[in-house]
């Protein structure tokens, strides 16, 4: 019994060649890949939206305070000592001390928050107590307002997801760092809960090269360079990236660095140097 033809036809047909399967998977190696940068394109977005919607707007309004009250935020206008929180401040010859050096002062490096703010040393060893001062009130009192933040009332905050999609938040504060501190001396923008990467972004955009030791924007509690020959070698990058998780140990030098793709990436704080 001889096949029609159009049976012999339909029974060549079933089935794919070899080619159509390399072109069906080479369109979705293209989809995926597409997704992949897409993925990219979106985080950089909101990094660039981070650093011109928020830090910039925030380094921006301490300036203008600056410039419409003369001196720093929170300080004394009648009797300035150019900290943060001056007017916390008291001036006292302490144990034969010169006067006037910022070292025999009391009640100094005091952090000025919006709110609750957070308990010191909640992020590491170097975080003041808080001031008795809030910034909604000193910003209200000079007739300015405060950026737009994460809404009404929280305009010091930002939330942004981290790499895993997991939400994350800034917080932004003031303080005033004493000599010799290594994350910056003098008054300083303190921003808390930034992702290892969203950090060396920030520094990049602000220093021009991300490095945790160096330049106006440095990490909280970044370790001294006292194995260094010479203090002109470079700092060190910053702790950790977005692959250790909140999780492990603090150290990165302890951490797997592998982690999950439902773990919160590890937060890290930073100070931004002020001018002023």
């Amino acid at each position: 019994m001889t096949m029609r033809p159009s049976t012999q036809i339909s029974m060549r047909q079933q089935g794919y060649t070899l080619m159509e399967v390399v072109m069906v998977m080479a369109v979705i190696g293209l989809i995926m890949g597409g997704l992949s940068i897409g993925r990219e394109v979106l985080r950089e977005a909101e990094y660039n939206r981070i650093h011109n919607k928020f830090l910039l707007p925030w380094k921006q309004s301490y300036d203008l305070y600056y410039q419409r009250t003369g001196s720093v935020l929170g300080d004394n206008q009648v009797a300035p000592k150019l900290m943060v929180n001056g007017y916390e401040t008291v001036i006292e010859n302490r144990n034969g001390g010169m006067a006037g050096i910022p070292a025999n002062y009391r009640n100094t490096g005091r952090r000025i928050c919006h709110g609750q703010g957070y308990p010191s040393n909640s992020v590491g060893a170097g975080a003041p107590p808080l001031s008795n001062q809030a910034l909604h009130a000193l910003f209200d009192r000079m007739g300015l307002r405060m950026p737009p933040g994460r809404s009404e009332g929280q305009e010091d905050r930002y939330a942004y997801q981290d790499h895993n999609g997991n939400p994350a938040e800034l917080q932004i504060c003031f303080q005033w760092n004493p000599d010799r501190t290594i994350s910056g001396a003098g008054n300083v923008m303190v921003i808390r809960g930034l992702t290892p990467d969203l950090a060396r972004k920030m520094d990049q955009m602000i220093d021009g090269k991300p490095d945790a030791l160096e330049g106006r924007f440095r990490q909280q509690n970044a370790a001294a360079n006292s194995l260094q020959t010479s203090s002109q070698i470079p700092g060190y990058e910053w702790n950790t990236n977005n692959t250790y998780s909140a999780h492990e140990l603090q150290s990165a030098s302890h951490g797997t660095g592998l982690t999950h793709d439902e773990d919160r990436a590890m937060l890290l704080t930073a100070h931004w140097v002020m001018e002023q």
